[in-house]
This record gives C-alpha cells, structure tokens and sequence, in this order.
C-alpha cells in the first residue's frame, strides 16, 4: 500500500517549470474572478467571464490587448487589481513569495530557490535569493523614480491623490513592459498619442521601458561593474549590444517609411521623437504615440517582427527575447564565414545554444502562424491586422490595430492562449510536456542528408 502510494506521488510530482505555468495561471484566474465582480466595472454589472479572463492574462502576461479601454470600463478598484496582476506579472509570483518569507523570518529552503532560479532563467541557485532582494529594490526604487518624474504632467491635470495614481500606474506598467494606460480619461482607446511631441514625458517612458527589458542579470552586472564594461558577462555585452541596434535601426526605418504614413502630420522633430517611441515600445512595452492602423506595410512588418523578438531573458518583458535572435545572427554569419564555433567579444557560444535558439524560434513562429490561419478562418479577418494581433499577443508586447475588441470568445480564447504562452515562454511550454531525460549509451547510426 505504501509502496503503491510513493508511485502515484511519484508520478504526479511536478516540475518547477509546471509549477510556475501553474502559479501564473491561479493569478490569471484570481484575477479575472476579482474582476467579474460588479464592483470593478463603472456600470455596476458583471463582465463577462471572458473578457475578464482576457484582461486579466494581458495584464499578468504584462501584454497591454485590451477588450475594454482601461479607464473607461473599469472603476478604481478593478483598475488596482489590474494594477497588481502586472507588478506581479513583471517580477514574477516567486519575487513576493520569496519576500513575503524573508518578512516572516522563515527560512527560503532548496526547492523555492530552484523555483526562484526557474522564474528569472538563472544558471546557478547560489546567490540567487540576493539576486531577488536586488530585483526588488530595484524595481521600486526605478517604479519610484518613474513615478516621481511623471508626477510632473499628472498632478497639474488631474490634482494630486489622482495625479499619483496615475503617475504609480503607469511608471508600473512602463517598467513592466505591460502597456496599459489610463489616458481614456482625455480620450478613449488613445493610449499614448496626446503626448506625441511632449519630449519629457516620451523620455521618461522609453527609459522605464528599456530598463525592465534588460533583465535582471543586465542589472546585477551594470550595479557591480558600472562603466567598466570590459568586466561585464558575455551575456550582459551582448544584451546592451543587440538591445542598442534593435531600438536604433528600427527607428531609422521607421522614421524613412513613415514619414507620409503614420507620421504625416508631424514635425520633423516630432517625426524622431515617434520613431524612437515607436521602435523602443516593441521591446513588448504596448503603448504607442502612433496609430498602429495607419502604419506601412513594410513598417507593419517590421513591427510584428520587433514584437515577436521582445525583450531580454530574465526581464520584465516576453517575446522571443533579444539574445535568441542574436544568437540566430551569430549561428548565420559563423556559418557564411566558415568558422567551426560561434564567437563574440572574444568568448566562444555552446555549440547546443543553436539547437536550443532554432527550437525557441520554431515554437513561437509555428503557434504564431497558426493562430493567424485558425482567426483568420473563424473571424475572417484580415490578414495584415491579424498578423500584426497575433504576434503582438506571442510578443507580449499589447500593440494593436484596434482588431482585438472585434474578435469573437474563440479568437479571444486564442489570444489569451498566446498572452500566457508568450510570457511563460515557448522552450518552457514545450518541457511542460515533456518527459524526463532519461540517459542512455546506444546512439543511433550517423547517415548525413542534403539540406539547403
């Protein structure tokens, strides 16, 4: 009897990458049910369990798709829960575990620091329970700042109790990449776009926003090292690196393709100012000073691409994150040039890496295209805002062609899946279902096929 009690306890242990899928999805169903309440919608009614649940995984999978405009729909007290699920989306439900058990003076033990490991895709769990009291310093400290910078334009317009409200809410959904917004009070659906040529405001945003996207570990290496660089981590260089270039190039194209698009009605000034806000917010930030409908196609394009690739590991944000596709590049100009091994900055990459970045790729890429078909054959969308949708749901990254409010329970019940997938991560939903390795020293015959 015991013996056959430890199998079926064996059998049904969990993975610490299944008990974090299963932690996010108790917050996102905690929450959509505390937003269901009549208390969260002004109308005083009910709202419908769906787009509930759809507003509570964007905002725990820090994305910013919206059914309902933020401020429009949703009374102070559902604007408070939405505020939580992305504070507790963007550090991660293990970061208040772990404090909420340093403030009651118990001790952390082997299996919470595994999982605190597993939450920030850490390589070692030695020093990693420091690492979370300096994400969360951190993250306040910057949310604070952010706060007190916005606090400028928020409390001359709106008075000071709900000036700082609105300064709180969005220096925390800036930092968590989450890209929701309260500014339905000026005009509803508008996001960021009445601050276009506000030059201090825009600033203020794209610094929170590139800061939560860098990660965690980035910090760590840039609080110890500060300006010498040379004694930073490979991962850290190649992080600030492709984060530069993926904000820079970007902005130059966006700047040449929407110059009688998007940004028709600008100054030249305003027209920088755009292009910089509209290339630094796909790192899944979510809000926009632009109308995504009336961008290009080649810079649509380049958008959903941004959006897919997202920020960086162990970051705020989703997406396929910035060192995959590095990774992607190196793999590719190390095959062009012939070399044996990948190399940057002088180190030499694991030759698994590539196996472990073209799996990431395919997963996002073959769930993404396939939630473009299934929408489009439901809803009979069309293909470009559809695209453009889906992608930024994979990316976490809430930019929106105002398509998603549109979209029937079944296409919302796809998004939402895309929101926890893309924050989760497509290498760890792929090992939720996965079985354990198991070792062995047969190995198949070696035949080579052509490829290419």
């Amino acid at each position: 009897m015991a013996q056959a009690k430890d199998t079926v306890k064996k059998k049904f242990k969990m993975s610490n990458v299944q008990r974090l899928m299963l932690g996010f999805a108790v917050i996102i169903l905690t929450g959509a049910l505390l937003l269901c309440l009549p208390a969260a919608s002004r109308d005083g009614r009910s709202t419908p369990f769906i787009n509930s649940l759809f507003t509570a995984t964007s905002a725990t999978c820090v994305t910013g798709l919206i059914t309902y405009d933020t401020y429009v729909h949703w009374t102070r007290f559902g604007q408070i829960v939405i505020l939580l699920l992305i504070q507790t989306g963007g550090l991660g439900f293990m970061s208040f575990a772990a404090a909420a058990a340093m403030i009651a003076g118990k001790k952390i033990g082997l299996a919470q620091r595994e999982m605190m490991q597993e939450s920030v895709n850490g390589e070692q769990v030695g020093g990693i329970v420091k690492l979370f009291v300096m994400v969360l310093k951190g993250t306040f400290l910057c949310e604070g700042i952010g706060a007190a910078l916005l606090s400028v334009r928020f409390i001359p317009e709106y008075g000071v109790g709900e000036g700082i409200f609105f300064s709180v809410f969005h220096s925390v959904s800036a930092f968590c990449n989450a890209g929701f917004d309260l500014m339905g009070s000026r005009m509803e659906g508008s996001s960021l776009m009445l601050f276009r040529s506000d030059v201090y405001f825009n600033i203020v945003i794209m610094l929170l926003i590139v800061t939560g996207g860098l990660g965690f570990y980035v910090w760590k290496d840039v609080i110890e090292n500060r300006h010498h660089i040379h004694k930073y981590r490979l991962h850290s260089k190649l992080v600030l690196t492709t984060t530069a270039i993926l904000i820079f190039v970007p902005a130059v194209l966006f700047f040449v393709f929407e110059r009688e698009h998007a940004f028709a009605d600008c100054t030249p000034g305003e027209s920088v100012l755009a292009a910089f806000f509209q290339s630094v917010t796909l790192r899944t930030a979510g809000f926009c000073t632009s109308d995504q409908s009336l961008l290009s196609d080649p810079s649509a394009l380049l958008s959903s691409v941004m959006m897919l690739t997202g920020g960086s590991p162990g970051s705020t944000a989703g997406g396929i994150k910035t060192t995959t596709v590095a990774v992607l590049v190196l793999s590719v100009v190390s095959m062009i040039a012939n070399q044996k091994s990948i190399t940057v900055f002088n180190r030499r990459l694991d030759e698994d890496l590539t196996r472990r970045v073209l799996a990431i790729i395919f997963i996002y890429l073959f769930f993404a295209l396939g939630s473009v078909m299934l929408i489009c054959a439901i809803d009979g969308t069309p293909l470009r805002e559809t695209t453009f949708e889906v992608f930024s749901a994979a990316g976490t990254a809430g930019l929106t062609m105002g398509l998603t409010p549109t979209l029937s329970a079944a296409a919302r019940c796809i998004l939402i899946f895309l929101m926890y997938f893309g924050r989760i991560g497509g290498l760890s939903m792929a090992m939720f279902f996965a079985k354990p390795y198991e070792a062995t020293s047969v190995s198949a015959p070696l035949e080579k096929i052509q490829v290419g």
